[in-house]
């Protein structure tokens, strides 16, 4: 067990793909480190990591209902409190990384960061982008979770970040899938497409419920969409107005969706931008058909620029209902690119990446 103390730092913890990794990741290294600790304003979170990792937050969940803003400095607030315990230590920022480079240099303490997508590709603003410009660099190293992120840094920043894709569990995937569920789809030969992600503007619900409205007069599908969040109204409204009702239904979020996922024929992804996202992983590992929009930052690589699965330009729903239309129809293709999708998974391989990450701090 190495002897180093490694504190990883992620002020609010959501129910999506990057907490997803953040619970592998320090699950794993609490079992290489002397020493983990997880510091969080989310307090409801701290049933999702091992007896082995010590866990700093406030001690009511009532800064759960708060927004990423207030949880960061609450969690700075601990950072720092930690710090002057202890010098001897090493950040690991998952979240606020400007913040926690700011603090770690103030206090000559080694910091890396993980981000899950560019900064640009989400905060397209240039007060924004100087900051990063000249905060990141300060960092001891920067990780990232695709070669096209990496590229990114490079180019923006001049930094030579290290990529380590996402530890992808095959085993435990395939597992869960295989718990008994009710059918999420009533017509057996009718398509069934499911679009899973939280109900925010990245997510871009509403340009995958206009291709299901050019849909309706040539294809018989059933769409599910699970989810949860702030714009639920928004696509049920949408729903309503364009008479999907019939053809759309909602999930709320699942803990477990792949018994859910494993029931349709394609999953669809619509977002404006995503850093490497695990949904296509997993439909991956299901067997499922993927069509993707061509959003930066993961999609291309995962599906080796449509290789492994189809891609529609970000916003395009004409295309996207062309490509539904033209897959539906041709199964051998579907097949074909299924096959050479699962061919491709290894890269993404449980113990493989979690080693890297390993690697990297222990050095």
């Amino acid at each position: 067990m190495n002897q180093k103390k490694v504190i990883l730092f992620i002020p609010s913890i959501e129910k999506g793909g990057a907490e997803k990794n953040l619970f592998i990741i320090s699950n794993y290294l609490s079992n290489r480190f002397k020493q983990l600790t997880v510091i969080s304003a989310s307090k409801k979170a701290k049933k999702n990591f091992n007896k082995r990792i010590e866990f700093l937050c406030p001690d009511s969940e009532i800064w759960d209902i708060f927004g990423r803003g207030i949880k960061t400095f609450i969690s700075i607030f601990f950072l720092i409190k930690k710090i002057l315990q202890d010098r001897k230590i090493l950040v690991l920022s998952f979240q606020s990384n400007i913040y926690a480079i700011i603090i770690c240099k103030i206090f000559s303490i080694n910091v890396i960061t993980r981000s899950n997508s560019f900064p640009d590709d989400w905060a397209n603003n240039f007060i924004k982008s100087l900051v990063f410009k000249k905060i990141l660099p300060l960092a001891n190293k920067n990780i990232v979770n695709s070669i096209e992120t990496r590229k990114k840094f490079k180019l923006a920043y001049k930094i030579n970040a290290k990529c380590i894709y996402n530890p992808l569990n095959r085993k435990e995937i395939i597992k869960l899938s295989k718990k008994k569920t009710k059918s999420i789809y009533l017509n057996k030969n009718f398509l069934k497409i499911i679009h899973v992600g939280r109900f925010s503007e990245e997510k871009d619900h509403i340009t995958f419920l206009k291709a299901l409205t050019l849909l309706k007069k040539r294809i018989k599908f059933e769409a599910v969409i699970m989810g949860r969040g702030r714009l639920k109204k928004k696509i049920l409204q949408f729903i309503e107005t364009n008479k999907l009702k019939k053809s759309v239904k909602i999930l709320d979020y699942k803990k477990n969706p792949y018994p859910y996922i494993k029931q349709a024929d394609f999953l669809l992804l619509t977002s404006l931008h995503e850093g490497l996202p695990n949904i296509l992983l997993e439909a991956i590992v299901l067997n499922k058909f993927i069509i993707s929009s061509n959003c930066p930052t993961g999609p291309k690589e995962i599906l080796d620029n449509g290789r492994g699965g189809e891609l529609f330009k970000v916003g395009n729903y004409k295309d996207l209902a062309r490509k539904i239309i033209f897959y539906s129809k041709n199964k051998k293709i579907r097949k074909e690119k299924i096959k050479f999708a699962l061919s491709r998974i290894n890269r993404f391989d449980y113990e493989l990446n979690l080693k890297e990450y390993f690697e990297v701090l222990k050095n």
